[in-house]
């Protein structure tokens, strides 16, 4: 049986301009995190890319921190059971929010590619959705696993994904 998984992307962010390459890898990071962790239903995951006021008004409201983050997860769990879109029957595993603008921070930090930082995140919040905690040292070391794989199965050259045009100052 196939199994459909719409992974939905929406922009809140003036940071930069996100290049057509970079949303592909999001969504190609999701499919492989979801056929690798054998998700067999349809599913629906929304990836919102914020900045960092944003993403820190969010860890304020949820996590009671006021500051900004890199990444958070909010699964749409309803009695521990996913949401179901009436529409699709596909379960609704939740929001995925990335801050574009850490990204970019850590990507000058740690000299890594803006596209490895944004997979991993992806993965890494996509695998909160589907239950993973990583409190647990087990389960920590099996997240990095994980989403190491998912990048290295994701990854393309940098040159396809160039980083747009990156507004200084904000």
């Amino acid at each position: 049986m196939a199994y459909i998984y719409k992974i939905t992307i929406v922009e809140k962010q003036t940071v930069m301009e996100l290049p057509l390459g970079m949303r592909l890898l999001i969504r190609r990071a999701c499919n492989s995190v979801l056929v690798r962790e054998r998700f067999n239903h349809s599913a629906d995951v929304s990836v919102v890319l914020v900045d960092n006021d944003y993403i820190q008004s969010l860890n304020k409201q949820y996590r009671g921190k006021d500051v900004p983050t890199d990444m958070l997860s909010f699964p749409a769990t309803k009695d521990g059971d996913y949401e179901i879109n009436p529409e699709t029957g596909a379960k609704i595993l939740g929001d995925i929010i990335l801050s574009i603008e850490k990204a970019l921070e850590e990507a000058k930090i740690y000299f890594m590619p803006l596209q490895e930082i944004l997979v991993r995140w992806t993965a890494h919040s996509l695998l909160h959705l589907l239950g993973y905690d990583h409190e647990n040292e087990r389960e920590y070391e099996e997240m990095r696993t994980i989403c190491d794989d998912i990048v290295s199965e994701v990854s393309v050259p940098e040159s396809s994904c160039d980083v747009g045009s990156y507004k200084s100052g904000k």
